[in-house]
């Protein structure tokens, strides 16, 4: 019998939390959760979970703490945040520190169903890609999602090298951000969906492959109509 896939919920807001844990029982998901900041980590570093669905606020240490040190042992852990807080500055950090999305509050079940399940089937199915991967000077291993420039190593995400592995597979042609959050992300072409992930996973690649992020020359954006990898030269 296969094994059910396990989601733990770390939300402090009882209505919101148990609401969470029905749906997802409801979808035929495990489900385990967690109340306050430090027990979700624990649980989150000592379970196997195919996703985490993080809260940012919650007491004893907040959901961007946890993220960085989920991310610090393990750089392929799906992990969706929940904001209420939608500044830009607050979502950046947030992908910043290696989430694979975030969902605004208040969200609509059907989009967080939506946005589970395509984070899941991407985590589940990986991306077609090569086992290293060159940009100019910097040669990656895609497996261990680590870089090497020189003699200095750049730690990757999982999702970072499936958008550079993507745009290497199709670097004779700009890709737009619908494309990738298609076939990088796994969400249905059409689907009204309000995300900067895309641009904010881009931003975080400019900083670890570019001379100078704010001009640049390997990851560039083609006006109206996305992003292209210069991978020689």
């Amino acid at each position: 019998m296969n094994r059910r896939i396990r989601i733990l919920v770390v939300e402090d807001e009882e209505a919101i939390r148990t609401g969470l844990i029905d749906v997802l029982v409801f979808h035929g998901y495990d489900v385990d959760f967690a109340a306050t900041g430090p027990e979700g980590l624990d649980k989150a570093l000592t379970g196997k979970f195919e996703l985490i669905l993080l809260d940012i606020m919650l007491p004893g240490m907040d959901g961007y703490t946890i993220c960085d040190r989920i991310r610090a042992v393990d750089r392929s852990q799906a992990i969706i945040m929940l904001t209420a807080r939608t500044s830009d500055e607050d979502i950046v950090q947030g992908l910043k520190l290696g989430a694979d999305d975030y969902v605004p509050k208040p969200f609509s079940i059907q989009q967080l169903v939506l946005r589970i399940e395509a984070v899941l089937r991407r985590s589940q199915a990986g991306l077609e890609q090569a086992r290293t991967l060159s940009i100019g000077d910097i040669d990656i291993d895609t497996e261990n999602l680590s870089g090497l420039h020189g003699s200095k190593e750049i730690a990757f995400t999982k999702r970072e090298v499936e958008v550079l592995s993507y745009l290497a597979r199709n670097s004779e042609r700009p890709v737009s951000r619908e494309e990738l959050l298609s076939k990088v992300w796994g969400y249905a072409r059409g689907l009204d969906l309000e995300t900067r992930t895309v641009d904010i996973h881009i931003a975080k690649l400019r900083r670890k492959i570019e001379a100078d992020p704010k001009t640049p020359e390997r990851l560039i954006t083609v006006r109206g109509a996305g992003y292209r990898l210069v991978t020689e030269g």
